[in-house]
């Protein structure tokens, strides 16, 4: 793909990631966010950082499934971005509007509502990725630490998905979508290795 391609891609990645912010925004402004704006602006930037975080690592299997969208690598970075910016979001949200920045309820939230705990570390595992999303830092720290670190992206996920579940009532899937498709996300990782080392063996035979 030429570079004037990838800029168009990335343009419309942008626009389409910022979409569903300008659209809380809007309906703040024009009041226009339903009988609890609060809890539509927390759904909405939660859903959004797991759909982000899940697209993102969706990209890796499918360009070993398809080595011609080897291109998709590029746009990685921008969407783990975005994914950090609405997972910060979504704490501030809560620390905002929920706890109304109070430490002593915030701690005793952490402390005692396990989906609260969970979500606060799925928020804490992506602060050393989005620091370390730079090429200045992926030579300090060198491609293997670098990749090292960021394979907690993985564990992040989860702890979102369980957040995720842990928040909505006994009885409402809304989760189960995003948990099958993280999940087949999970499983393609060493799937693919293994079909890698056999291609190899194959190969070297």
């Amino acid at each position: 793909m030429n570079r004037s391609s990838v800029i168009a891609l990335k343009t419309v990645t942008w626009l389409a990631c910022l979409w569903p912010v300008a659209q809380l925004v809007y309906g703040a402004a024009t009041n226009n966010l339903g009988a609890d704006p609060t809890a539509k602006i927390t759904l909405t930037t939660g859903y959004i950082t797991l759909l982000l975080l899940i697209i993102s690592l969706a990209i890796t299997p499918v360009r070993r499934l398809i080595p011609e969208l080897t291109w998709l690598a590029k746009f990685r970075r921008l969407l783990g971005l975005f994914a950090f910016f609405y997972a910060t979001l979504h704490l501030g949200t809560y620390i905002a509007l929920y706890a109304n920045f109070d430490i002593n309820t915030m701690a005793t939230d952490i402390a005692k509502r396990r989906f609260i705990t969970v979500g606060v570390a799925a928020w804490l595992l992506l602060v050393p990725l989005a620091a370390t999303s730079t090429n200045w830092a992926i030579r300090k720290l060198g491609g293997k630490r670098w990749n090292r670190l960021h394979k907690l992206v993985y564990v992040a996920a989860t702890c979102g998905i369980i957040h995720y579940w842990w928040q909505v009532k006994p009885g409402v899937l809304a989760p189960l979508n995003l948990t099958l498709i993280l999940a087949v996300l999970l499983l393609a990782r060493p799937v693919l290795n293994w079909m890698q080392r056999r291609k190899i063996r194959a190969a070297t035979a």
